[in-house]
């Protein structure tokens, strides 16, 4: 096992041990519930530290405002989160913390619950129908990509052949990440993307795509990723085949991520605002269960910030003290 494996699996479970606690809590929580409305948070897979802390923040804002709550995992596949969905009716629940596992194929579930009087809250993901879910908490792709290009074309000094790793096509971040690349590389005439193909936000099969990018292209001086949990496959295919310098940037601001910047690996990474909206999206269910309204627009478009070795340091599990 490579440092970089060591370290992301180290994170993983770091975090997951941290729901796990929570989840116990649940489970022997539940036979007396003294009460207390229950909030259902249901994410994609827990092994990826990014979904896992959206979990983690959103389930402690939940308990602090007196709430039981039900962690679930989707693991991006809408027809287990449909399951989930009709579990969370049965239960019950107040409200549901969703961060989707299709943006078309999750309105059906998302709409159900309403039907039965259970609002949704989405996080992290949009899906592609409005009037659905309350509100849709998300950070702004778009212009964070841009960060992240205008970032990475500095590294490449606006010249030389690069790869782009894509995330997955269910997903809309993917593609709003890879048109905010994009919109900033494409005017760049010394830059000339030689390879792109989606690892769908996986670090194993963006060691794999990677490693056949640079060996089909040997000139490749940079891999722009659309996540950093891609970024950090990429990070280990560069080390593996022996190309410590190559290029590497990703988007997520991951605890991982930012070692590597801190060590000097990886150039950089966009911080997507975790911290912020997942607890957000839990004090936006508490004012509607109480009220019936949130008080705040449907769409909710949160600022990207870009870390770099400069304040790397100021990022701590999602969390930049310099914003």
């Amino acid at each position: 096992m490579n440092r970089i494996t060591m370290r992301w699996r180290v994170g993983s479970l770091m975090l997951i041990a941290t729901l796990g606690v929570a989840m116990v809590g649940v489970s022997a929580g539940s036979a007396s519930t003294g009460g207390k409305k229950l909030i259902v948070i249901d994410v994609p897979p827990l092994s990826n530290p990014f979904f896992a802390a959206e979990a983690v923040n959103a389930k402690k804002e939940a308990v602090k405002l007196g709430y039981r709550t039900l962690v679930l995992d989707n693991n991006s596949d809408p027809n287990l989160q449909a399951t989930q969905i009709d579990e969370a009716i049965s239960d019950h629940a107040s409200a549901i913390i969703l961060d989707n596992a299709s943006a078309s194929a999750s309105a059906a579930a998302i709409e159900k619950a309403k039907k039965k009087g259970i609002p949704t809250f989405l996080i992290d993901r949009e899906i592609n129908q409005s009037g659905v879910a309350v509100a849709q908490l998300v950070s702004n792709n778009y212009t964070g990509a841009q960060l992240g290009a205008t970032e990475f074309a500095k590294l490449m000094g606006d010249t030389g052949d690069y790869g782009e790793l894509l995330g997955l096509a269910t997903d809309t971040n993917a593609a709003t990440r890879s048109q905010g690349y994009h919109s900033v590389l494409n005017q760049i005439p010394g830059l000339k993307m030689v390879a792109q193909q989606a690892a769908n936000w996986d670090q194993a099969t963006a060691f794999t795509v990677t490693e056949t990018m640079l060996q089909a292209n040997p000139d490749i001086k940079g891999i722009i990723s659309g996540n950093d949990t891609m970024a950090l496959g990429a990070e280990a295919a560069a080390v593996a085949l022996g190309k410590p310098n190559l290029i590497i940037t990703g988007m997520d601001g991951s605890p991982q991520v930012v070692s590597s910047i801190e060590a000097g690996h990886i150039g950089a990474t966009v911080l997507q605002p975790l911290a912020i909206f997942s607890k957000e999206a839990v004090e936006e269910a508490n004012t509607y269960i109480k009220t019936g309204k949130t008080g705040k627009p449907a769409k909710q478009l949160l600022p990207c910030y870009l870390i770099t070795p400069a304040n790397a340091h100021e990022v701590h599990n999602f969390v930049y003290a310099g914003h």
